[in-house]
């Protein structure tokens, strides 16, 4: 019996790009207010179950439930108004507008978003930088306007691809600082991260993925006891 709490859920998920064969029977889920990683290296397959998960890949099969209401034959903006909001690496902002127009610009998929304002509250960042153009913008900036543009939508569950790749330690704290925020908004965050002492202190539970399968699953408990088979898995 699933949770009333659960926002996600894939059962057997498969992922196709052409006839490259990328994920082999995915299951996973997410309950409302958890923040839950995808660890594994480079290839394994964490990437494409966020883009399967938006219906982003050339096909895709088995069952993914998003608030109870099965997508697999939906529409990729169909999905997004369930509440997904998605944050590919490439980040997808509007670098010829300005950080507030890139926010006043993404249409609300449900009536609950954050205003502009909660946001700079939010970002302290962008509201100093609220007349630059997306362009003039540091990595660090870029990434916390695509995450604020997601949060302005009203998504609730936030699929994040590799948000500290590239970015100061100090911008990596701030982004750390603004997930644990969310989730005391009771938002759902499912993040793929390669780094581990960045996801560790902040996420539930880990999902490890290898060549497109769950390999294990890690409460936030057990880390330490099961510290050796990560360093495996990750080659850390």
């Amino acid at each position: 019996m699933s949770s009333h709490r659960e926002k996600l859920r894939l059962d057997g998920v498969h992922a196709f790009y052409g006839e490259s064969h990328i994920l082999h029977g995915i299951d996973l889920h997410l309950n409302q207010g958890e923040l839950v990683t995808l660890l594994g290296r480079n290839g394994s397959g964490r990437s494409t179950t966020l883009r399967a998960i938006m219906n982003l890949v050339g096909r895709r099969s088995g069952s993914i439930t998003v608030n109870g209401t099965e997508t697999i034959d939906l529409a990729g903006h169909r999905i997004a108004h369930l509440g997904l909001g998605y944050c590919p690496e490439e980040r997808g902002i509007f670098a010829s507008l300005n950080v507030e127009e890139n926010l006043m610009l993404p249409p609300a998929v449900r009536s609950d978003g954050m205003t502009v304002e909660e946001l700079y509250d939010m970002f302290p960042n962008l509201y100093e930088r609220r007349h630059s153009q997306g362009t003039r913008l540091s990595g660090g900036e870029q990434q916390m306007l695509a995450l604020a543009r997601i949060l302005r939508t009203g998504a609730n569950i936030l699929l994040l691809d590799e948000i500290t790749e590239g970015l100061a330690p100090v911008i990596v704290q701030k982004l750390g600082e603004v997930l644990t925020k969310l989730k005391k908004r009771g938002l759902t965050i499912l993040l793929v991260e390669q780094n581990f002492r960045f996801a560790a202190p902040i996420a539930d539970r880990h999902y490890v993925m290898e060549h497109g399968h769950i390999v294990e699953e890690v409460h936030a408990g057990e880390l330490q006891q099961k510290e050796a088979l990560l360093n495996t898995y990750l080659g850390v």
